[in-house]
């Protein structure tokens, strides 16, 4: 377990923000774990982060690790400080402003 860790660690901190697999999010887990990496790409600590948006650190660490009956206004609020923002569209949608595609042979 310490060496995965150790290795998970060292990944996170060598990361680039074009490393940071940025889309469809469906666990608290896995935005939790973006939202680390966002974090650590932009070197902040907890405690800046914490500082900036006013929210205590253990929430953040709770948060980042998935916890999933984190405050929804809280997590708002998180990924606001830290530059993220929440865009949601329907399964299947491509981007903001666009209607999913329908497969070949469909009709409308």
């Amino acid at each position: 377990m310490l060496d995965f860790t150790v290795r998970y660690l060292f990944k996170v901190a060598a990361m680039t923000q074009d490393d940071i697999p940025y889309g469809a999010i469906r666990t608290a887990e896995e935005l939790g774990q973006l939202a680390r990496a966002h974090r650590k790409c932009r070197h902040l600590t907890l405690e800046t982060v914490s500082g900036l948006g006013n929210l205590s650190t253990r929430f953040l660490s709770e948060f980042e690790r998935g916890k999933e009956t984190a405050e929804i206004g809280k997590v708002l609020k998180a990924l606001r400080t830290l530059g993220l923002e929440v865009i949601i569209l329907p399964r299947g949608g491509t981007a903001a402003g666009t209607r999913p595609t329908k497969p070949r042979g469909e009709s409308a």
